[in-house]
């Protein structure tokens, strides 16, 4: 097969793959982030991922605040990914590299959720500042965490408030020294 067809198989398995991710780890992070699970986008991400979740949640279940049955299927739907893109390629990897490259893959998308949102709250506050919807309320609580120690840090000048683009540096920088710890390039 072409290597243009194999690379467009590639992109699309895995963009999908991530979108579902995605989705799992904001059902991993949004309990320890206090969100407000009445909030319809909430509810969607539930609905989208109990089907998953809730039985394995019988055989594994959760230590204190970790929902561990959430990290268990987006580890093992990584996992699966990075095998079906190696079989795709036509390349063989051990079960330790893959495990370690799925490890990092599942922080890696957490700090680009975590960024996605910031970058969010920053254009929401450019176009609708003081609005109010769904989404603006769940950006809203996923990034107040992240940016309030920037924020005591680093007083807002003129009206200006710089946290964002603090917070924006050092989560890329954390991008960037994680994803030297992944072993194969997927």
């Amino acid at each position: 097969m072409p290597s243009n067809i194999i690379n467009a198989i590639v992109f699309i398995v895995n963009t999908l793959a991530q979108l579902y991710l995605f989705v799992l780890l904001l059902r991993f992070w949004l309990p320890w982030l206090g969100a407000d699970f009445r909030n319809p986008i909430a509810q969607a991400i539930l609905k989208l991922t109990s089907p998953v979740i809730i039985p394995l949640r019988r055989v594994v279940p959760p230590v204190g605040r970790l929902d561990t049955a959430t990290l268990v299927v987006a580890f093992a739907i990584q996992y699966i990914t990075i095998l079906i893109l190696l079989l795709i390629m036509s390349r063989t990897e051990g079960i330790g590299m893959i495990a370690i490259t799925s490890i990092v893959n599942l922080v890696l998308l957490s700090l680009r959720l975590f960024t996605f949102a910031v970058i969010i709250r920053v254009i929401l506050s450019w176009v609708s500042p003081g609005g109010y919807n769904p989404a603006m309320a769940l950006i809203y609580t996923m990034t107040d965490k992240i940016l309030r120690p920037f924020r005591r840090v680093i007083p807002p000048l003129g009206g200006l408030d710089l946290s964002p683009l603090f917070a924006i540096i050092l989560l890329m920088a954390m991008t960037i020294i994680v994803a030297g710890f992944r072993p194969l390039p997927i």
